[in-house]
């Protein structure tokens, strides 16, 4: 299947200073993409090149087939970009947002276009309330509807969930959720790791302007060789038991506790019901377990050696 996006060695400097250097992923349609990166890491610049806010110093943006430039209209039309600040009149109802954005993209069916994308960001019950009565995390979903009601084929979310409530948050996942499920492309950038552990189905991972690491959770995982932790509370013979599990296949090391045992273990949610099987074997009484998975946050620390938020 042909990329919505492909982005092909990007260099992008200011000055003296390079901030993109030598950047390149692809993005399916209905695939999601996680871009990641600490604070500086390039990925605002990475994201203006995508869009064609910002021409590169080098390499080359293709979106929909078609070289993306800062003056290339029709591959711009196929973008739709969700800012991190919001995009939104205040003094004006959510549908008049909407019909004031969908004329400017001259959209033919501008009513039906309306009608839909209130019901993908839940705000038909308020769609004819001032947004300045909106909460944050309504405004927000109204920002990501303006970014869609041309009916792009490449969605970009920059930071789509800064500042609001948990309720609002799911909301907006959700709806990126069911996008990417209608075919839609999605590159998004996040600080809160979680998110892009539930949306991307891969993730690149930025610092110092080049791009790091790329790949699925499960690969970026096994690229740093992080394990999986198994605890289990249980009681009987612990030092016997977690003797037993030397011989259980994928089980690195496992060492009793005065609760029970901790194990650590390659595919630690693969190998639970082997490791569950030997310590039954071994006279252990188990009633409780608990799973710690690997997850970005350990592999975002390894690679670059800062906090998301640094």
């Amino acid at each position: 299947m042909d990329p919505v996006l492909s982005c092909r060695g990007l260099r992008r400097s200011f000055g003296e200073r390079v901030v993109v250097d030598d950047v390149g992923f692809r993005v399916a349609p209905g695939e999601t993409y996680g871009l990641l990166g600490p604070n500086g890491a390039g990925k605002t610049t990475t994201i203006s090149m995508v869009c064609g806010l910002l021409a590169p110093d080098g390499g080359e943006v293709v979106v929909a087939g078609m070289p993306m430039t800062p003056s290339a209209l029709d591959a711009k039309a196929h973008v739709g970009l969700v800012p991190q600040e919001l995009a939104v009149y205040p003094d004006l109802t959510a549908t008049e947002n909407l019909r004031f954005f969908g004329r400017l993209h001259r959209l033919a069916d501008l009513a039906g276009r309306v009608e839909h994308v209130l019901d993908v960001v839940g705000l038909r019950d308020r769609a004819d309330d001032r947004v300045s009565t909106y909460s944050g995390g309504m405004q927000r979903r109204l920002n990501i509807g303006i970014g869609l009601l041309h009916q792009p084929t490449l969605l970009v979310l920059d930071e789509p969930t800064v500042g609001v409530d948990p309720q609002s948050r799911d909301a907006i996942l959700a709806a990126v959720e069911q996008l990417a499920d209608d075919g839609l492309a999605v590159v998004y950038t996040s600080h809160y790791m979680e998110e892009v552990e539930r949306l991307a189905d891969r993730v690149g991972i930025m610092d110092h302007g080049r791009l790091v690491a790329e790949g699925t959770r499960r690969e970026l995982v096994a690229m740093v060789g992080e394990k999986g932790q198994l605890t289990l509370t249980a009681a009987g013979d612990r030092e016997g038991a977690a003797r037993a599990l030397d011989d259980v296949e994928g089980v690195e090391r496992a060492s009793a506790t005065p609760e029970g045992l901790v194990a650590t273990v390659d595919d630690a949610s693969r190998r639970l019901p082997g490791v569950l099987g030997a310590v039954a074997a071994a006279g252990l009484d188990v009633t409780g377990v608990e799973v710690a998975e690997p997850d970005l946050e350990a592999v975002f620390l390894h690679l670059t050696g800062r906090a998301l938020r640094d």
